[in-house]
Formats: C-alpha cells, sequence, structure tokens
C-alpha cells in the first residue's frame, strides 16, 4: 500500500478524533436544512431539500467505490485524504468534506432561476452552473491536491490535462447531472423513488463489503 493509502486507514473512524469546531459546523448544516424543509412546507416546493440530499448520496456512492478500489487492489484509492482531520470516515472521506457535499445541492438549486428556459452564454443555465461549479470543484481539488491533504496516485487520475478532465467528468460533473434529473422530474413520487435508489447503492455496497467481508475502507 503506498504511504498516504497507510496515513489514510490509520485513525479510520475513530471518534477520539474528533475535534469541537465539528459541532458549529453541524448547527450550521442543521440550521439550513431545517430552513430549507420550513420554507418546502409553505411552498410545496422540496427541489433544494432534494439536490442536497441527492449530490450527498452520490459523493456517498463516489467514496464508496473508491475504497472499494483501494480494498481490492491492496495498494490505493483513486484519491486518499490523509492529512489532518476531526474525522476520517473512509480513506477519501472525512466529516469536513461530508458537511460541504451536503451543502452543495442547495447552492446550486439556488443559483439557478425559476425560469426553465433561462439561458446564460447561449446554454441551459442549470447546464451552465453545473459545468461551473464542476469545473471550480476540480480547481479546489487540485489545490488540495498540490497541498498534500488530497492525494492522486495513479497516471489517468493526475494533475494533468487527461487527468483533470476524468476528474471532472466522475469527480464531480455527474453529481450535478443527477441533482438536474431529480429536481426536473414532475413527480415526488419519482423524485423520492430516485433520491432512493442514490442512496441504496452505496448502502448495500457498505453493508456487504464492511459489515458482511469485514473490508476497511
Amino acid at each position: 500500500m503506498t504511504e498516504a493509502t497507510v496515513k489514510a486507514l490509520t485513525g479510520l473512524r475513530d471518534i477520539t478524533m474528533l475535534k469541537w469546531y465539528v459541532i458549529p459546523l453541524l448547527a450550521i448544516v442543521f440550521y439550513i436544512y431545517t430552513k430549507e424543509i420550513k420554507d418546502a412546507k409553505k411552498t410545496g416546493n422540496w427541489n433544494a431539500v432534494l439536490a442536497g440530499l441527492t449530490i450527498f448520496g452520490v459523493d456517498f456512492f463516489n467514496e464508496t467505490w473508491n475504497g472499494w478500489v483501494m480494498h481490492l487492489t491492496q495498494y490505493s484509492a483513486f484519491w486518499t485524504t490523509p492529512g489532518d482531520t476531526a474525522l476520517r470516515t473512509m480513506v477519501g472521506w472525512n466529516i469536513e468534506i461530508m458537511f460541504m457535499f451536503l451543502l452543495v445541492g442547495i447552492i446550486f438549486y439556488h443559483t439557478l432561476s425559476e425560469s426553465t428556459t433561462e439561458k446564460i452564454l447561449g446554454v441551459p443555465e442549470k447546464w451552465f452552473w453545473a459545468v461551473s461549479y464542476s469545473a471550480f470543484c476540480v480547481f479546489v481539488e487540485c489545490l488540495l491536491n498540490i497541498g498534500g491533504h488530497l492525494v492522486w496516485e495513479y497516471p489517468f487520475w493526475k494533475l494533468s490535462f487527461g487527468g483533470v478532465w476524468l476528474i471532472f467528468l466522475i469527480g464531480y460533473f455527474h453529481f450535478f447531472c443527477f441533482a438536474i434529473l431529480v429536481i426536473s422530474l414532475k413527480k415526488m413520487k419519482s423524485k423520492l423513488i430516485t433520491v432512493g435508489i442514490i442512496y441504496a447503492v452505496p448502502v448495500i455496497m457498505n453493508c456487504l463489503a464492511l459489515g458482511f467481508l469485514g473490508w476497511k475502507y
């Protein structure tokens, strides 16, 4: 295993690593979701909440298959987060990243106008902002990689033209694609089924790997 992988496995899901700043961050996330749910009850529009849950759910799936890569190769995941954290939840995931992704979908939704035909630079605004936010996330990820907080080991997942495009497509863009899918569905039942499937896949994968097979990632 790579040095970064060994470090990422150290203290994995160890609650003694918890730091006090997690509490106000958790309160902020709770406040935002409570406010969004309160507004949704008044308006009947649950898209902000669903967008938030959707992007977090897709990230949950991404981190799960990334952990599977680490275990099956016994070398490295596509990305690892071996640096300081209040809680490392998987080899490439920590509590700070989780809080951030819980909010990204809500941010994305509130960036959109109420119009369904709005365009920016000739591009439907949903897709314009999906591309823009994905590009910004990749930019931040590159900075984290340069700073040693996010480690990449595979040659096709590196700070290069080809690697950055792969990170853009697999690492972020499809998050927003799923959010667009969910908020574009007409019926609440369809939205809930779609979000349910998004969560069911990684939950089953983790129950199988962590619970039944005893893998560690």
